[in-house]
Formats: structure tokens, sequence, C-alpha cells
């Protein structure tokens, strides 16, 4: 099991969890996701969240806020939705959290789904640091 998969089943059980994502915010691409339903398409709503992302990414920058983003809370009637933007990695990744109002707790949800990033981040390959292939180290080469 994959770092993106562990992560994903880790963010499924915390409690009110209706689906869960990874998502690059730069492509739009969905790395992988758990739940949704028919009447909630995860790869239409995981893709659509990145542009939340890259616009509140560019009116920081267009205000000179020198700060990271640490989630972003978009509250409906029914549900809770967490976008949670992956530090500590080269990737620019966010994890797109959907929670049943009814069932679940924001503030633990929230610290929770803090705890599967830094793990996510600390069980992921840095860039350039060595990795095993066969048996033997290598180094990845840097990617620009």
């Amino acid at each position: 099991m994959n770092n993106i998969d562990r992560s994903l089943d880790m963010a499924a059980n915390i409690k009110g969890a209706f689906a869960v994502a990874i998502v690059d915010f730069e492509s739009g691409m969905t790395l992988g996701s758990r739940g949704g339903s028919p009447e909630f398409d995860l790869d239409v709503a995981a893709p659509g969240n990145s542009d939340v992302v890259r616009t509140k990414l560019d009116v920081m920058q267009k205000l000179g806020l020198r700060e990271n983003i640490e989630d972003i809370l978009i509250t409906l009637d029914t549900q809770y939705h967490l976008i949670r933007i992956i530090r500590g990695t080269d990737e620019q990744m966010f994890f797109y959290l959907v929670l049943n109002r009814a069932q679940a707790n924001l503030a633990m949800a929230r610290r929770d789904l803090r705890v599967i990033e830094q793990q996510f981040t600390l069980s992921a390959p840095q860039a350039g640091a060595p990795q095993q292939q066969g048996g033997q180290a290598f180094f990845p080469a840097q990617q620009r």
C-alpha cells in the first residue's frame, strides 16, 4: 500500500467523513480518492476545488501576505468541505475532505487531517534524498 492509499484510508475513517481525495492543485488531477456517491461526484468536486486553492494563493500574493494556508473551510447546510494544503513536499497537493455535518466534529476532523498530513509528509520521499531501488540507494533527478 503506498503513501497516498494509506493516507486516504486514514482520512476516510475520520468521524463523519463522506469523501476524501488528494489533488494536485496545479493540474487539478485527483491522485486518489475514497467515497462519494452518484449524487456527489468526487471526480468533479475534487479537481474543481483546485481553482479555490489557486485563487486564494493568487489573492494572498497580490495582497503581499507572506503566510501559509493551513486549511480552507467551506460550510454547506449539511456538509463541511475541508481543504488542507500538503506542505513539506515538492508537489503542490491538498487533501479534500467532505464531512457530514450531523456526524462530524469539525475541530477533531481538522486535527486528524493535520496529523494525517504530517504523516504523509514524513513518509514521502524528499527531493534529493537517497531512495532504495533493488536494494541499492539512488538519488532521484531534480525536476524543474
